[in-house]
C-alpha cells in the first residue's frame, strides 16, 4: 500500500522544521501539569486518538484496569508523628543488585516511537537524568546499542516467549553486548488480550490512512507532523531493516503459547544472570519460579491489558512476599498513578515498583521533557508520602511497612475521580 513514508514525504518534511510551532500548545499544557492525571490529559490532547487509546486502554470491559487503580484507595497510611525527618529523603535502593537513586522505574513497553518521535530514547534519557533503571522491550522501536549509549546505568531487557530459539539467542547476545544487567521474561502474553478500544479504532502500525484515521490525524497536528517528518519506525531490537507493519505478522507467528517451565529453564541457562519472571500473580507460581532459577519475581498483570478480571497486583503482593520470604527480590507494577501508590507497594513487600502508563503519558505529552516530568512528579509525591508516614529511607519503609498500611472497608467516597475534568466536573489546569 502506498503511504507517505513510501513516497518519501518524511525526507522532505525533515528540512521544514515546524515541530516547535506545532508543539507549542503541548509544551504550554505540559508546564501546567501537576500530577499524572494531568499528564494523561496532556497526552490525550496531543496524540492521535488511535495511539492514545492504545496506551490508555485495558482488556474487555476494563474492570481490571479500574480495580488496579482503585485498590490503592482501599489502603490507609497510618502515619507516625515527630519522626525528625526533613526533605529531601534518601530514596536510593538496589534493583537487580544495581544501585539506583529511585525505587521506581519505567517498565519496558513496546513501540515508544508511536507516542512521540523520540520514543525509547526519551525514556532512557529520563531514567539517566533521575538515576534509575531503564527497561527496554524486545519490541522497542529504538535499538539496543543506541539505548546503551544513552543510558550507561542499570538496565533490564524484556523478552517475550518466542518460538525461535536462534532468535532468542541472537537477541540475548545483543542485550549482553549492550550492557543490560538483567533479563525479564514476560509470561502473561501467550495470547493477545482483547483490547476493544483498538478494535473500534481499527488500530494498526502504521495507520491505515482510512478516512476516520485521517480526520483524527488532522485534529492532532503536533503528533501528525512528528509522524510524517521522521523515519518510519521498526522493531529495532529484532530486525531494524524490517518495518513495524511488516513485522507484525512475524511477531504474531513467533509468540509461543506452549512455552513452559522447561523452556524457561533453557532460557535462564542461555542468559546466566539476574532474571525476573514478569507476570506473577499467584504465590504458587512465584515459588515455582524461584525453584526454576529466577532471581526476581515481577508481580504484574500486564497493565490489565490481558486477562480481564485478573486481580489488582497490590492485592496479591503480600501473599507473594509471604510465600517467597524476605530475601527474594520482588518488583511490582500495575495501577500506579501516585507517589503514595509507590509508597504503599514498597511497604507491603515490593523492593521496587515499575510504572508504565505514567511515563508513557509524559512521553506522548512532550517527549523527553514529559518523561522527566512524570518521574519528577512521582519522586516528589513519594518523598512527601514517606516523610509524612515517618519513614526516612526505602529500607525503613520496607521493614516497618506492614504496620503502617492497613486496609479499610471501601466506599464510593474512597475513590478519587481522576478524570472528572474530562467530563466537565471540577477544576483543572489543562
Amino acid at each position: 500500500m502506498i503511504n507517505p513514508h513510501k513516497l518519501g514525504v518524511h525526507k522532505v518534511l525533515q528540512h521544514i522544521p515546524l515541530n516547535a510551532l506545532f508543539d507549542a500548545p503541548s509544551k504550554a499544557r505540559l508546564r501546567k501539569a501537576v500530577n499524572i492525571a494531568d499528564l494523561r490529559l496532556c497526552a490525550k490532547q496531543r496524540a492521535h486518538k488511535m495511539v492514545f487509546d492504545y496506551l490508555d486502554a485495558g482488556a474487555d470491559d476494563e474492570i481490571s484496569l479500574r480495580r488496579g487503580k482503585d485498590a490503592y484507595s482501599e489502603l490507609e497510611m497510618h502515619f507516625h508523628i515527630l519522626s525528625g525527618l526533613k526533605p529531601p529523603l534518601d530514596l536510593s535502593t538496589k534493583i537487580f543488585g544495581q544501585d539506583v537513586k529511585l525505587p521506581f522505574f519505567g517498565c519496558p513497553t513496546a513501540g515508544n516511537r508511536m507516542f512521540h518521535w523520540e520514543g525509547e530514547a526519551a525514556a532512557a534519557k529520563a531514567a539517566k537524568h533521575h538515576g534509575t533503571m531503564y527497561g527496554l522491550s524486545s519490541l522497542a522501536t529504538t535499538g539496543i546499542t543506541e539505548i546503551g549509549k544513552l543510558h550507561d546505568g542499570p538496565k533490564v531487557f524484556q523478552l517475550y516467549v518466542w518460538k525461535d530459539r536462534e532468535l532468542v539467542k541472537e537477541v540475548l547476545a545483543k542485550a549482553k553486548e549492550g550492557g543490560f544487567h538483567a533479563l525479564a521474561l514476560t509470561v502473561d502474553f501467550t495470547w493477545y488480550g482483547n483490547r476493544e478500544r483498538d478494535i473500534r479504532n481499527d488500530f494498526s502500525i502504521p495507520p491505515k490512512y482510512s478516512l476516520n484515521q485521517i480526520i483524527e490525524a488532522i485534529k492532532k497536528p503536533a503528533w501528525t507532523y512528528d509522524f510524517l517528518s521522521h523515519e518510519p519506525y521498526t522493531y529495532a531490537c529484532i530486525n531494524k531493516d524490517v518495518p513495524a507493519d511488516s513485522l507484525a505478522s512475524f511477531v504474531n507467528s513467533q509468540i509461543a503459547p506452549e512455552f513452559d517451565w522447561k523452556d524457561a529453564e533453557w532460557l535462564l541457562g542461555e542468559w546466566n544472570g539476574p532474571s525476573a519472571v514478569k507476570g506473577v500473580c499467584r504465590p504458587d507460581d512465584a515459588l515455582r519460579a524461584v525453584e526454576t532459577g529466577f532471581t526476581t519475581m515481577w508481580v504484574s498483570n500486564h497493565g490489565a491489558r490481558q486477562l480481564e478480571t485478573s486481580p489488582a497486583t497490590i492485592d496479591v503482593l503480600p501473599s507473594i512476599r509471604e510465600a517467597v520470604g524476605p530475601n527474594v527480590e520482588i518488583i511490582l507494577d500495575g495501577g500506579v498513578q501516585r507517589g503514595t501508590d509507590i509508597c504503599k507497594a514498597l511497604a507491603l513487600g515490593a523492593d521496587s515498583v515499575g510504572v508504565g502508563k505514567p511515563y508513557l503519558y509524559g512521553l506522548a505529552a512532550g517527549g523527553t521533557e514529559g518523561v522527566i516530568k512524570a518521574y519528577e512528579i512521582l519522586k516528589v509525591e513519594l518523598d512527601r508520602a514517606m516523610g509524612l508516614l515517618g519513614t526516612g529511607t526505602v529500607d525503613e519503609l520496607k521493614k516497618r511497612g506492614p504496620g503502617l498500611i492497613k486496609r479499610r472497608h471501601p466506599s464510593a467516597r474512597d475513590y478519587p475521580d481522576r478524570y472528572a475534568y474530562e467530563r466537565g466536573y471540577g477544576g483543572g489546569v489543562i
